[in-house]
């Protein structure tokens, strides 16, 4: 639920449902925002088309801010939020595993779902790729229970390991931001005067 609702407004059975209809506006802004082309999304790693990367930072920045009035306001309580221990580990094996299936897929999960929805058939092998690799992963999973277990004890929000504010790396989160989309721009740019 949002922070503004309580489970004495709308009731723990219309999770699934809400969870339904934020999942329809989800995949349908991804649509709209072309997230179902593997093109688009492959730019990313090729150098020409950096939106995916601009979206994920403009959506960090906007929660992120939008967190922090929340806090100021005493409109959320911040220490009832769940955050994700730290499995340092099978995060890097994760990422790079799902880094190369974006590379060579031209999807990451949510978009090929998107993709397959509207009928592209290349999101259509690739989701059932992903249902393989889960089906591989669980029937092998004592293979790798160690290293998914391996939790880095580590329980401080990233601004309380660096030792500053939590404003203080706001600002400092959006002036990355706003470099990334600066140097990413200059990328586009050369790489759109390249001839193939």
């Amino acid at each position: 639920m949002g922070p503004l609702i309580t489970q004495d407004i709308i009731g723990g059975q219309w999770n699934f449902v809400i969870a339904f209809i934020i999942g329809i506006g989800f995949g349908f802004v991804l649509e709209q925002a072309g997230f179902s082309s593997s093109r688009k999304l492959a730019g990313v790693f090729y150098g020409y088309d950096f939106v995916v990367l601009r979206v994920f930072f403009v959506a960090a920045i906007t929660a992120t801010v939008g967190l922090l009035f929340f806090s100021y306001f005493d409109w959320i309580d911040l220490s009832l939020i769940y955050v994700n221990p730290i499995f340092l580990k099978s995060a890097i094996v994760g990422g790079v595993i799902m880094g190369l299936g974006f590379i060579i897929g031209g999807f990451c999960p949510g978009t090929s779902v998107c993709a397959s929805a509207i009928g592209k058939i290349d999101a259509m092998f690739f989701l059932g790729g992903i249902f393989i690799g889960i089906l591989l992963y669980g029937e092998s999973f004592s293979l790798f229970k160690d290293l998914y277990y391996d939790k880095v004890p580590v329980d401080k929000m990233v601004f309380d390991a660096l030792g500053i504010s939590q404003g203080t790396f706001v600002l400092i989160l959006i002036l990355i931001a706003l470099a990334a989309f600066y140097v990413t721009s200059l990328i586009e740019k050369k790489v759109d005067k390249v001839e193939y």
